[in-house]
């Protein structure tokens, strides 16, 4: 699917084998056709975007300098990766990323030897990369291990962790910074960059060598000039760099340095590779690099659609206007509320715009706290500020509020503080995969004694939870998590709170009862519609509540019904369904046939929501048909009982 017109070096690079055949003096065209390559290919069909183009540089000269696969390259922030998967003999494949089928958006074992280790979630290559350090040590193996993180995963306390740890074990092991000024804020004065440049240069680190060969010969008068020398260079860095942090953790640092100057990292990776113990190394990319929409919008065009390649704006569809996206809904509901309460605050892990805190930032820019990309420390300050009478709201993506389980038990639920948590991208999420998709969080979340748990059918629900959320259920913590995507398209009007625990009858019918909660819900009403035409009355009911569930209803339910499917767009084990299945089978002795309907016991590949949702049989077609066979298969039983077993 690609002109080659004008690609001299990239049409040949199959493995990073046959980059490092090349002299030193091509790479920088290599790092340009790299870089094309991305943009003609992304604008087409969508990926993420800015963060790769600014890896292209580094990512030439890892695989360029170390012996990878043998040599480990263990990347954080997996969309970093773009430029990765085209050296690593994916580059014809490019074209299918987080298509169905497809290479995946993110850094995974299963696609290539030369991933190391899954990168979805952020700050954890630091902690695999001495793992497996410390394996090839205990081994007796020699190769070269380097963690590459950035784009943020700077800001996630794991990664302290892990350097601390670093720094106690002493192993030979290289931690490459890449600061995008999404992690560490740039120091923008003269002096500070006159420095840099000396420290990263190859005749300064000459230099430092020179003196102290030199100094080494002096006996005790060099031991003197050593000791003053290295106090007036720790006092520089300690100055203008970050160095300092990472010294005092273990680690030989060096840099800031210019992360797109190929030749020059190549350089220092030669260099680097050779010293023993934890070495870190601190690069100053560009996010975008080299495609000026992206440079001047970082944040929109972190991740893309497709879009028109000179001016970086989506293409133009020709379907019907949509409805508003649910994170729209969700800040813009959160605006209003903040405009009548000023104990209202939000809180974010790096994802203002992703969670549509970005509508209340520019609004009430101090009632929003971004904490950077650290889920933990966001839900104990929450528990903080709620100690002190104020109404935090966590709005944290589903898959990453995974990361805080602990905080959420400990910090919130057992003291019975009141904070609520907003998780976006709830259920199946599309082109991101198994890193993103928030599948679990109705199984993780229910078993926390005092939660309260719910799902919104449409918009109009999801403001009602919210308001309920904050001034209804205040004994405990609070949960609504909601998908990602666009809503119903109902309108929206004031707010109503909603009793707790109540579910929504829907639609009557008599000869089965479904039993829906959110996304779900309005497919299983299309379902039921589908399931009038074939002669079969569907009742179905709009949950709202996991915990407490409605369990009037469900008394009610077992009486009028002798089949009950539960849909959810989590993962069955433990989730809605199983709180309905245990209610039910502890409290009711008649004989119910219940259906627990879900995503199954696997994690579900990427592709876009609507083939996930047909593949998984949660649109109103899966669901007609699950129901259409189950009472088909009890309609033959009961026929083979009556011929077999005549009363």
């Amino acid at each position: 699917m690609t002109d080659w017109t004008g690609y001299q070096y990239l049409p040949l690079l199959n493995s990073p084998q046959d980059l490092r055949k090349l002299p030193e003096n091509a790479l920088r065209d290599v790092c340009a056709e790299v870089r094309r390559y991305i943009i003609d290919v992304v604008t087409q069909v969508g990926g993420h975007f800015g963060a790769g183009l600014g890896v292209v540089e580094l990512t030439v000269a890892l695989h360029y300098v170390f012996n990878t696969p043998e040599d480990k390259l263990v990347w954080d922030t997996g969309h970093q990766g773009y430029p990765h998967k085209i050296l690593t003999g994916r580059r014809d494949q490019l074209w299918t990323i987080r298509q169905r089928g497809g290479i995946s958006g993110f850094l995974k074992r299963s696609e290539s030897p030369y991933d190391v280790f899954g990168a979805g979630h952020a700050s954890t290559s630091i902690s695999a990369a001495l793992g497996i350090a410390t394996a090839r040590d205990a081994l007796g193996q020699n190769f070269k291990v380097v963690a590459i993180v950035g784009d943020g995963a700077m800001t996630g306390g794991l990664a302290y962790e892990a350097m601390n740890n670093c720094g106690l074990q002493k192993r030979d092991l290289i931690v490459v910074l890449n600061d995008n000024r999404m992690s560490i804020a740039p120091n923008v004065w003269a002096l500070s960059n006159y420095f840099t440049q000396l420290f990263a240069s190859p005749l300064g680190l000459k230099a430092r060598k020179a003196a102290w060969e030199l100094t080494e010969r002096m006996d005790e008068v060099g031991d003197r000039l050593r000791q003053l020398l290295s106090r007036v260079e720790t006092g520089v860095k300690a100055v203008i760099t970050p160095g300092m942090l990472f010294e005092a953790l273990g680690f030989k640092y060096f840099g800031p340095v210019n992360g797109h100057n190929v030749q020059l990292l190549v350089r220092l990776f030669r260099s680097l590779k050779e010293m023993r113990g934890p070495v870190l190394l601190h690069v100053i990319t560009q996010k975008g690099k080299g495609y000026a929409p992206a440079e001047q919008d970082k944040q929109n065009l972190h991740a893309i659609g497709k879009v028109d390649k000179i001016t970086g704006k989506p293409v133009a569809g020709t379907s019907k206007p949509k409805a508003p996206l649910y994170q729209a809904v969700f800040g813009q509901t959160m605006v209003e509320l903040c405009e009548q309460d000023a104990r209202i605050v939000a809180i974010t892990a790096a994802m203002p715009d992703g969670t549509g805190l970005n509508i209340l930032q520019e609004r009430f820019p101090d009632r929003v706290f971004d904490v950077g990309i650290a889920e933990a420390h966001a839900v104990t300050f929450a528990g903080g500020l709620a100690v002190q009478g104020m109404l935090p709201v966590c709005a944290i993506y589903s898959t990453f509020l995974q990361r805080a389980f602990d905080q959420i038990v400990h910090d919130i639920a057992l003291q019975h503080l009141h904070v609520v948590f907003a998780l976006d991208r709830a259920g199946v999420v599309g082109q991101d995969g198994p890193t993103h998709h928030g599948m679990l969080d109705l199984a993780y979340l229910r078993i926390v004694p005092g939660m309260v748990v719910m799902a919104p059918k449409d918009e109009q629900e999801l403001r009602n939870m919210l308001y309920s959320a904050l001034y209804s259920y205040t004994d405990g913590p609070v949960a609504l998590r909601y998908p990602r995507g666009n809503a119903v398209g109902v309108p929206v009007g004031a707010m109503v709170p909603l009793p707790l625990g109540k579910a929504e009858v829907l639609r009557k019918g008599e000869d089965v009862a479904i039993l829906a909660i959110g996304k779900p819900v309005m497919e299983a009403l299309r379902a039921a519609e589908l399931l009038q035409t074939q002669g079969i009355d569907a009742e179905v009911i709009n949950a709202r509540f996991v915990k407490p569930l409605d369990i009037g209803l469900l008394d009610e339910l077992c009486e009028r019904h002798s089949f009950i499917l539960t849909v959810e767009d989590g993962q069955v084990h433990g989730g809605f369904g199983s709180a309905v299945l245990e209610y039910i089978g502890q409290r009711h002795s008649r004989r119910v046939d219940i259906r627990l309907h879900g995503i199954p016991d696997y994690f579900v590949e990427h592709a876009t929501p609507e083939e996930q949702y047909r593949e998984l049989r949660l649109d109103a077609e899966g669901i007609a048909v699950i129901v259409r066979e189950h009472l088909q298969r009890r309609s033959s039983r009961r026929w083979w009982t009556r011929r077999f077993f005549p009363v």
